[in-house]
């Protein structure tokens, strides 16, 4: 059986890593505003590429690198980015974040990542997939502290956290100087808890957030038309 999942413009192998393709990356690559029409983008923990690959069929970016610590991922990261049409603007970096940002000098006009965070049930998941999800494996605070040294001044960085951490990822990006510009609350359905918050920040504080709420379905298989809207450009069902 093949593993390969299909969107529009791009396929993702995933037989080789225990992180699938997921609705919070689809989320993340859709949602993340490229405003500022950047020329060099990085994604960490790029995991199957999938997030790297969604930019490069949104954006111009003549530069747009992964970073990748697990082996398996990387591998197939390396593989979905040849295989793409845009094969020449993607590169992987074999390498923990800590690493890349000790090597590297250029700085980054969007940095972006679907950061790993602890869920309650990972003691059940495979070694490689409880790694992935958890925070332990790169904390917001070491992922925060690069990101600020690898962002381009005039730059902005985006993620996709768990709701229950919103408050104190964005105090920790204050702490490093990275100010949030963009907040967009995930619900499932609409009488639903928030799950999750897509977050974007840059080093310019705005005297006004732009907040907003997305509901993912009315009802089981039926999604709403801001969602639809969001990603109708990967799904190809959507």
């Amino acid at each position: 059986m093949s593993k390969s999942f299909q969107f529009k413009q791009f396929s993702i192998q995933q037989d080789k890593t225990a992180m699938k393709v997921g609705t919070d990356g689809v989320l993340l690559g859709a949602w993340v505003s490229l405003d500022l029409n950047p020329f060099s983008v990085l994604d960490i923990g790029t995991g199957t590429g999938l997030i790297a690959l969604m930019l490069a069929q949104r954006s111009n970016a003549e530069l747009i690198d992964g970073i990748e610590l697990n082996d398996e991922a990387y591998e197939q990261s390396v593989d979905n980015f040849e295989n793409s049409d845009w094969g020449d603007r993607l590169f992987c970096y074999h390498a923990s974040l800590q690493e890349f940002t000790e090597e590297i000098d250029e700085t980054y006009d969007l940095i972006v990542s679907n950061p790993p965070f602890y869920t309650s049930t990972y003691k059940e998941l495979t070694k490689e997939r409880a790694m992935a999800r958890h925070v332990e494996s790169l904390p917001y605070a070491a992922l925060l502290k690069n990101v600020s040294k690898l962002l381009a001044k005039t730059g902005s960085c985006a993620f996709i956290i768990p709701f229950d951490e919103e408050a104190k990822f964005i105090e920790l990006a204050s702490k490093n100087s990275l100010f949030l510009n963009r907040l967009t609350r995930v619900k499932g359905t609409i009488n639903s808890a928030i799950k999750r918050s897509l977050v974007q920040f840059s080093f310019s504080e705005k005297t006004t957030i732009e907040e907003s709420e997305l509901i993912i379905e009315i009802e089981r298989h039926t999604h709403t038309r801001e969602y639809i809207k969001l990603v109708k450009d990967f799904y190809l069902k959507m």
